[in-house]
């Protein structure tokens, strides 16, 4: 069973398990001044949506870099890829924005135990379904 996969990238236990998800959504709404009153709005549509996953890979259990590594070589391709949790839920097309890294715990030769990562993902529309709402 695995948690999450990024396109063909699985966050799992022997790779890149994540202890934490956390989802932002915002809903775009124009605003018009009005005078002595509260600015008028209008919905416009949907805003950015983001998915940031944190959490802490061992040395023990598995080589953190080599899964961080590969995910910094997809986040240089710049391609949107599906993003679907281990139950089934389809969140969408995201692209990899940002990933932080800590390193804690030193070996002797600088290797480190625990690697604290967080992961940031920006949803994108799919081009089919761009040019079908235009």
């Amino acid at each position: 069973m695995y948690l999450m996969a990024l396109g063909m990238f699985v966050f799992e236990l022997p790779s890149l398990a994540f202890d934490e998800l956390q989802r932002k959504t915002d809903w775009q709404h124009a605003r018009a001044p009005r005078v002595g009153a509260r600015d008028a709005t209008q919905y416009v549509g949907p805003g950015a949506e983001t998915i940031s996953l944190s959490g802490a890979v061992y040395a023990e259990i598995s080589d953190g870099r080599v899964s961080l590594d590969d995910l910094r070589a997809m986040a240089d391709e710049g391609e949107a890829l599906p993003l679907v949790a281990g139950n089934g839920t389809v969140f969408g097309n995201f692209v990899l924005e940002r990933i932080d890294e800590r390193h804690a715990d030193m070996f002797a030769d600088g290797t480190p135990r625990r690697i604290d990562f967080g992961i940031d993902l920006l949803r994108v529309d799919d081009d089919a379904q761009a040019d079908a709402a235009a």
